[in-house]
């Protein structure tokens, strides 16, 4: 999964779960960007996302991989 995929389902399940959405593209350094979900964040790079990766912003986001 790449970041646009990862945003998009970031953005659905804020929607379904009437959450705040907000992604923040030019936070951090390099080409990082930090997202919004309720009062939950994480950082989000550019490019392919890792499953251990997609596990950990899951994680901090407070979203089960079921849900997502």
């Amino acid at each position: 999964m790449n970041r646009e995929q990862f945003l998009r389902r970031a953005r659905r399940y804020a929607r379904r779960n009437g959450l705040q959405y907000y992604y923040y593209p030019g936070w951090g350094s390099g080409s990082h960007g930090r997202l919004y979900i309720g009062e939950n964040f994480t950082t989000v790079q550019y490019g392919e996302l890792t499953r251990p990766m997609l596990a950990t912003m899951l994680r901090q986001l407070g979203i089960s991989r079921r849900d997502f």
